[in-house]
C-alpha cells in the first residue's frame, strides 16, 4: 500500500504545482509502472492504453452523444422547453424557478452535460426572473443546481465514462439514472417551495395561462421529444446499442437543427470544433486515469484496503456511507470528473468485493458529482454562472445554493438506503 500512497500524494503535489490532472496521473503511472514493473513494460503498457482509448468502438459514444447535445443547443431548444413548463407552473409562487429545473430536466436528456445545461437554460430564464423581480440568490441557485440534472438524466457523460472505466452495461446505467434523475427534479423544486414559501418576495407568481396557449407551447418540444424517446426507448428496449444509439442520436439532432434553419457553415464548423474540445479533453482524462488505474491495481492497495475493512467489522453499507462522505468532503476541493477518475481504482475493488451492484454504484457516483458541481466554494456551475452574469455576486450566489445542495444531500441518502431507485428500471432490461 505504500507505493499507492506515495502516488497519490505525487499526484496531488504536481495538482497543487497547477500540473493538468491528467498528465499528473499519467506521469505518475508511467512512472510507477517503470519503477516496478520495468520501464518496457511500461512504456508498452502506455502504449496499449492510448492506442486502445483513441480506437476503441465503444468510446465513440463519448463524441457522439456530446456532438448530439451541441446541435440540438444550438437549435434553440432551451427556449422552447422553457416555455413549455412556464405556462404550465409559471402562476405558481416561484413558478418561473420550477420552470427552469423542468427545462434542465428535458435539456439534460439530450446533451449529458452539467455545465452545458446550466449555461445554456440561464441565457434563456435569467433575463425573465430578472424582469418578474426574483431575488438574485434564487435564480442563480436553481440554475446552478438544474444544470447538474445534466448529467443524472440520461444519456451522462459521467454514466458513460464511469461504464467504460469499470465495464459496466452503459444501457443498465442510463437505465438506473432514470428515476433517481426525477427524483432529483422533484427534491429541487421542493426546495424552491421551501425558499418561496420563507420569502415570498424572492419568487413572486406569473400569470396563468389559458390551456390553448399550453398546448401550442408543447408542439414546440415534440421533435425533440421523438428524438429523445427513440434513442433512448431503442437503448433500454435491446434495439440497439449506446454507441449505436449516439449515433443515431447524433444525426437526429443534426437534421433537428437543420430542419429549423439553424444550422449555417459557420455553425456547424463551431459545433464541430466544440465536441472535438470538449472530447479530447475527456479522453485526456481517461487516458491519464486509466495509466494511474493501471499502477494502482498492479500494487497491493486494493486488495490491503479490502481487508482493513473486512476486519474493522463494518456493515456493508456503512463502508459505503463512508466513501460517499469522502466524495462529498473532495467535491468542495476537486474538479468533480478528475476526482472519480482518481479514486474509482481504490473505491471500486472494494465495492465489488462487498457484493454491491456496479450500477447502483455508479448511480451514487453521479450523485455526488452533482453536489460537488454546486458546492461552494470550488462549484463549476457556479463560476460558469459567475462568468456568464457578472453583475450578480458570487456571494449571493453561494446563499442561494445551499438549499439545493441539501436537496441532492437527501436525494443522496434515499439513494443509498433504498438501491432500488437505481436498480427497478435495468433489472427490466433484457
Amino acid at each position: 500500500m505504500t507505493e499507492s500512497l506515495i502516488a497519490f500524494a505525487a499526484v496531488f503535489l504536481l495538482a497543487l504545482l497547477r500540473v493538468p490532472l491528467a498528465m499528473a496521473m499519467g506521469a505518475v503511472g508511467f512512472v510507477g509502472l517503470g519503477l516496478m514493473r520495468g520501464w518496457p513494460a511500461s512504456m508498452a503498457s502506455t502504449a496499449q492504453v492510448v492506442f486502445e482509448s483513441g480506437f476503441a468502438y465503444t468510446l465513440s459514444v463519448v463524441p457522439l452523444f456530446i456532438l448530439m447535445g451541441n446541435f440540438v443547443a444550438r437549435a434553440g431548444l432551451a427556449h422552447e422547453l422553457f416555455r413549455a413548463a412556464y405556462v404550465f407552473v409559471g402562476h405558481v409562487r416561484g413558478g418561473l424557478a420550477h420552470a427552469a429545473l423542468l427545462a434542465c430536466a428535458g435539456f439534460g436528456a439530450i446533451c449529458g452535460s452539467s455545465i452545458a445545461t446550466a449555461a445554456t437554460v440561464s441565457k434563456v430564464a435569467y433575463p425573465s426572473m430578472k424582469r418578474l423581480g426574483y431575488s438574485d440568490a434564487l435564480s442563480t441557485g436553481v440554475l446552478a443546481a438544474g444544470g447538474t440534472l445534466g448529467i443524472m438524466i440520461p444519456p451522462s457523460t459521467i454514466l458513460v465514462i464511469y461504464g467504460i472505466v469499470t465495464e459496466t452495461h452503459i444501457g443498465k446505467l442510463f437505465a438506473a439514472g432514470v428515476l433517481p434523475g426525477l427524483l432529483c427534479t422533484l427534491l429541487l423544486m421542493g426546495g424552491v417551495a421551501w425558499t418561496v414559501r420563507r420569502d415570498p418576495a424572492a419568487g413572486p407568481a406569473g400569470e396563468r395561462t389559458a390551456w390553448p396557449e399550453r398546448w401550442r407551447a408543447l408542439r414546440g418540444v415534440w421533435g425533440v421529444l421523438v428524438l429523445m424517446g427513440l434513442v433512448l426507448g431503442g437503448i433500454y428496449g435491446g434495439v440497439f446499442t449506446a454507441t449505436e444509439g449516439a449515433g443515431i442520436g447524433a444525426s437526429g439532432a443534426f437534421f433537428f437543427a437543420l430542419a429549423r434553419r439553424t444550422l449555417t457553415l459557420k455553425v456547424l464548423a463551431q459545433v464541430l470544433v466544440d465536441s472535438a474540445r470538449t472530447t479530447a479533453m475527456l479522453f485526456t482524462l481517461l487516458i491519464g486515469a486509466m495509466l494511474f488505474s493501471s499502477f494502482v491495481n498492479f500494487t497491493t492497495m486494493p486488495n490491503d484496503l479490502r481487508d482493513l475493512i473486512t476486519h474493522l467489522g463494518l456493515p456493508p453499507l456503512a463502508v459505503v456511507a463512508a466513501m460517499m462522505a469522502v466524495y462529498v468532503l473532495l467535491g468542495t476541493v476537486m474538479e468533480e470528473l478528475s476526482m472519480v477518475l482518481l479514486t474509482i481504482p481504490v473505491f471500486f475493488p472494494v465495492v465489488t468485493q462487498l457484493g454491491f451492484d456496479p450500477v447502483w454504484f455508479g448511480v451514487l457516483i453521479v450523485l455526488v458529482v452533482q453536489i460537488g458541481l454546486i458546492s461552494p466554494p470550488v462549484g463549476m456551475n457556479l463560476f460558469v454562472l459567475n462568468s456568464m452574469l457578472p453583475d450578480v455576486r458570487l456571494r449571493d450566489m453561494f446563499r442561494g445554493v445551499w438549499v439545493f445542495v441539501a436537496a441532492l444531500v437527501l436525494a443522496l441518502c434515499l439513494v443509498l438506503l433504498v438501491p432500488g431507485l437505481a436498480l427497478w428500471l435495468p433489472g427490466l432490461m433484457q
